[in-house]
């Protein structure tokens, strides 16, 4: 039996399929924070995620099942443990990008 990894939750499952980078299936997805044709930026049960890319769209969001597809062509995915709401009075984007 395998023990949770640092960083891990417990029960939560997260998982992407990328398809010749330019089709993603996502799940394990909490809230869609922000998007627009360059960049989709995503709370997920383990933590933000932001896609960047051209030309993206969310073709499929299913926020009661966690799930999200995306088109267009992803450029990078990247993740941070900064959480959407902290308490704090900076922005999410000033807390992302410090």
């Amino acid at each position: 039996m395998e023990g949770i990894k640092p960083g891990e939750k417990q029960g939560h499952t997260h998982k992407i399929n990328l398809l010749n980078r330019k089709s993603c299936a996502l799940n394990g997805v909490v809230d869609v924070l922000a998007f627009d044709v360059n960049e989709i930026i995503l709370e997920t049960e383990l933590g933000m995620l932001m896609i960047k890319g051209h030309e993206l769209h969310v073709t499929r969001l299913s926020l009661d099942k966690g799930e999200v597809d995306v088109e267009g062509r992803v450029d990078s995915l990247a993740y941070s443990d900064i959480p959407a709401s902290s308490g704090k009075k900076e922005s999410f984007f000033g807390r992302l990008f410090s």
